[in-house]
């Protein structure tokens, strides 16, 4: 049984010789440059200003050029501002920045939690506007 054996039987070959190839000279490759185009808002400026507040006092502050925003709740005077300048383009010349706590809340019955929120009053020198569609 020859299935089976673990002896393998040993084949000389010559070894191939090989003609040695002619080295082609190869032309340096040219990479292409692109350069990034940047919008001018990054992710973070987005994500700092999460949405205007659209209230009463806020309609009547924004008469005297004060513009109130929710913000998230890392967010700083220095980011805040900085968003407002690359959204809207215009320059801050001040923010407040107010911490709403949450609340417990009984409705219905039931005792619930009110979100709390942080909003961000901006203040824009005089001539300047932003128009919340």
């Amino acid at each position: 049984m020859s299935l089976f054996s673990s002896k393998k039987k040993t084949t000389e070959e010559q070894p191939v010789v090989k003609a040695p190839k002619a080295v082609k000279a190869v032309a340096p490759k040219k990479v292409a440059t692109t350069k990034a185009v940047s919008t001018g808002v990054s992710q973070a400026d987005l994500t700092v200003l999460t949405k205007p507040r659209v209230t009463e006092k806020a309609g009547l502050l924004s008469e005297s050029n004060v513009y109130t925003f929710e913000v998230s709740t890392n967010a700083n005077k220095r980011t805040i501002a900085h968003a407002v300048k690359e959204l809207y383009k215009v320059t801050p010349r001040k923010v407040n920045i107010i911490n709403l706590p949450r609340r417990k809340v009984f409705v219905r019955g039931k005792f619930g939690v009110q979100t709390g929120v942080k909003k961000a009053m901006v203040s824009l020198n005089k001539g300047d506007k932003i128009e919340f569609i």
